[in-house]
């Protein structure tokens, strides 16, 4: 009998290729559906929205479900009601320029007055101006002073230098005249006064005042005071201290630091005192101007 050699196979060494090839296959199919997925092509996306939506339902917004006895419709709650502006009735005419609808809409403060109570309110803003422009007409011109009208109403910008010395709250005796002509002006008409005291950047820390806070403060209720003496009514009158923290000039420089020490006279002519206190003339100078 012929003996059979039996010849044995070669191992084969590179079977392991087969699973790694697939094992890559299927990362790179895993990253490409990954980067598919963070990248969202809105126009695709809503294509394939309306697609589905015309395929498996009607278009439009769906009606919600009704939970409930359907004979009974529960009210609108205040939050379920969308809130919208009134409708602003535009009067042209009052003024060259007219009166800002925004302006009258935002404040609140003309919604019961007329053209003819409106149109004297701004020419009283005009008079006050040009009466405060005479009497402060040298102050003006050295810088002193600032004088500038808006639609409803007027600021009195003067230089803290000529009414209190360097750090103090006590009035120079040269600048009682000049709160003296203010008042004078101011005294006889019905209007809110806001006094609003500025300071530089520089800091302050004394045993009187501990802070800039302080300082403006008090450089307002000083003039607040020096008002009253001069016979205007302390119930239309507000004192503010805003420090530092309102700058109109770089504090960088001496010339903007200077410019920066100041006390703002806010006057609004014809406004009643109101005890919700929101027709303040600081409210309605948040208004922004056009």
């Amino acid at each position: 009998m012929a003996r059979r050699k039996h010849q044995e196979e070669e191992a084969n060494h590179e079977a392991w290729a087969i699973p790694y090839g697939d094992l890559v296959t299927l990362l790179l199919a895993f990253f490409v559906v990954m980067y598919a997925i963070s990248s969202v092509d809105e126009g695709k996306y809503r294509v394939l929205s309306d697609s589905l939506v015309e395929a498996f339902g009607t278009p439009g917004q769906l009606e919600p479900i009704q939970v409930g006895d359907p004979g009974v419709v529960a009210p609108p709650s205040d939050a379920d009601v969308p809130r919208s502006l009134a409708p602003i009735d535009i009067r042209p005419g009052l003024l060259d320029e007219g009166p800002q609808a925004l302006d009258r809409a935002a404040s609140g403060l003309f919604e019961e007055r007329g053209d003819e109570d409106l149109q004297g309110l701004l020419d009283e803003i005009a008079e006050v101006a040009a009466e405060i422009e005479s009497a402060m007409a040298p102050m003006i011109e050295d810088g002193q002073v600032d004088v500038t009208r808006d639609t409803y109403w007027l600021e009195i910008e003067i230089t803290s230098q000529l009414l209190f010395p360097s750090g103090e709250a006590t009035l120079n005796p040269d600048a009682e005249p000049v709160l003296e002509d203010i008042a004078g002006v101011l005294a006889p008409r019905a209007a809110r006064i806001h006094v609003e005291g500025h300071t530089d950047n520089v800091p302050i820390t004394t045993a009187v005042y501990p802070s800039n806070w302080e300082l403006s403060a008090a450089r307002a209720a000083t003039v607040v005071r020096m008002f009253e003496q001069q016979g205007m009514d302390p119930a239309d009158m507000v004192a503010l201290g805003h420090g530092e923290y309102r700058p109109v000039a770089d504090n960088e420089t001496a010339a903007g630091r200077a410019e920066n020490r100041r006390v703002a006279i806010v006057v609004l002519p014809g406004a009643p005192p109101r005890e919700d206190g929101q027709r303040e003339p600081e409210q309605l100078r948040a208004v922004p101007s056009p």
